[in-house]
């Protein structure tokens, strides 16, 4: 789907939308529109009692006298109050509800706002269509199941092309990040294995990344046998990538986002239930996540050093494959009693979490992994978990996620949770009882974390994949993590520094 700009005049024909903040009068335009088409705008307006809030939505047929095919108007909520993820919402919103036409204009109507900030609107509407225009569709292979949509072109109206169209390519940069990280959680897992997930991201280094690609020998000498456990009973051999951006000053720690790629998790000996184990393709979420971050932050030459760091492996059952009761030493050196193999991701992470800090020795490490059942208990699909050994690190975090609408809820960690996954035999074991499954492995997670980091985890497992569409996804894969840290980088650290 193409999306463009246009000058900010009256279209003459075809299908028109027509956005409205909350209590605002019609304009000349909208007048000019009103008068063309017989007055129906101003009899739906009353009819309707719309008024410009948000998720308001009338569909109108124009006479044929007109010119015009289809009207609509749509709510963008108070304009004092409107963050930019909700005029995305909209966006994305509008183009769920319109995609019968092959071609739309849209067009803000607001005279009050200043122009600088109309162009940002026009930009995040734009935003918001173009995430939500997203389908994954390349395996089917009949005609009408491989059109994404009827809409073709959307246009958006603008006061200054030039600007609305920078505006939004600063977005698109961000939202193709987003769609990076989809594809990868939507890919099957007969197709996107440890090694060819590895490729996908050497293929970053055309952005700018520096990428290394750790093989199963070079995790063997450097004692990387928590996460090679987990891989053991797999033909498919693990791998872990690396992706280092240098874009701040020489004097600036790096900050570390670290990802759990499973790329298919049967849950090994400690096999799931059949029913719903084809869902477990996107245990690698938070990989993609990292991925799709690192390949945007390089993109748009983001003035932070960072570095993304996955672990990519399959968990399956096998005469080779890892048992319950097993216990393996980490690269740090700390031993593991594995009680359970479907508790999984906590030992990828283990590893990788020594990789990055002795070789890169990050001020900040933030982690995401679709970790726990225990959190989607907790949270249900609307808020990622957060566990954190920093406040202020978690109100920033917290802080991004409320303007992305990539919400998080932060839980408690103390010594109480930590003496859970004490064991009888090794310095500790992979999983705690029942009760307080988020929070136990959250504490295993920290156990790797060094003296001094600040740390942040993220247990993505409720909002990595939607069984529905939402306002900027279509049913599958979200993305969600993506903007989020993006946002936090921008503020937190390119803004200080």
């Amino acid at each position: 789907m193409k999306i463009s700009f246009s000058k900010l005049i009256i279209p003459s024909s075809g299908s028109l939308a027509i956005g409205f903040f909350e209590d605002d009068k019609f304009t000349k335009f909208s007048n000019s529109v009103n008068k063309k088409t017989a007055n129906i705008l101003s009899a739906a307006v009353k009819y309707h009692k719309f008024i410009g809030k948000k998720d308001q939505f009338i569909s109108l047929v124009s006479p044929p006298s007109s010119g015009y095919k289809n009207i609509y108007l749509f709510g963008l909520g108070p304009s004092n109050k409107i963050k930019d993820s909700d005029i995305e919402e909209v966006g994305g919103d509008l183009f769920s509800k319109i995609q019968k036409n092959d071609e739309l204009k849209i067009f803000v109507d607001n005279q009050k706002i200043p122009k600088i900030k109309m162009v940002k609107i026009s930009s995040l509407l734009a935003s918001g269509i173009y995430l939500r225009a997203y389908n994954f569709n390349k395996y089917f292979t009949k005609k009408e199941k491989l059109q994404k949509s009827g809409l073709k072109s959307v246009s958006i109206l603008s006061s200054d092309i030039a600007a609305s169209r920078k505006k939004f390519n600063d977005f698109k940069v961000i939202n193709d990040g987003v769609i990076f990280a989809r594809n990868l959680v939507n890919e099957p897992a007969n197709i996107l294995t440890p090694i060819t997930f590895a490729r996908q991201i050497k293929a970053l280094s055309s952005k700018g990344l520096k990428v290394k690609i750790l093989t199963v020998s070079e995790m063997e000498r450097m004692g990387m046998n928590a996460l090679l456990g987990v891989a053991q009973g797999s033909a498919n051999p693990p791998r872990v990538a690396v992706m280092d951006w240098n874009g701040g000053n020489r004097n600036q720690k790096k900050i570390a986002f670290v990802g759990k790629g499973v790329c298919f998790d049967s849950g090994g000996i400690s096999i799931k239930p059949s029913h719903g184990m084809w869902d477990m393709k996107w245990d690698m979420g938070g990989a993609a996540v990292v991925s799709g971050l690192m390949k945007s932050l390089a993109e748009r030459k983001a003035k932070v050093n960072a570095v993304g760091i996955v672990g990519l492996v399959e968990n399956m059952p096998d005469g080779n494959a890892q048992r319950p009761g097993d216990v393996v030493k980490s690269a740090d050196g700390q031993t593991i009693e594995v009680q359970n193999t479907d508790a999984e991701g906590r030992l990828v992470l283990a590893d990788i979490l020594w990789y990055v800090q002795k070789n890169y020795n990050p001020g900040y490490i933030i982690d995401l992994a679709t970790l726990t059942g225990a959190v989607i208990v907790a949270l249900s699909k609307y808020y990622c978990g957060l566990f954190s050994n920093d406040d202020t690190l978690s109100e920033d975090l917290i802080r991004a996620g409320a303007l992305t609408n990539e919400r998080l809820w932060r839980l408690p960690i103390g010594p109480e949770y930590d003496k859970l996954i004490n064991s009888s035999i090794a310095d500790m074991k992979n999983i705690g009882p029942r009760d307080a499954g988020a929070i136990t492995a959250a504490q295993f997670i920290k156990r790797f974390v060094n003296d001094g980091v600040k740390w942040a985890h993220l247990d993505i497992a409720g909002v990595t994949w939607s069984e529905i569409n939402t306002k900027l996804s279509s049913k599958g894969a979200t993305g969600y993590g993506v903007r989020l840290l993006d946002k936090f980088v921008r503020d937190n650290i390119e803004n200080n520094n």
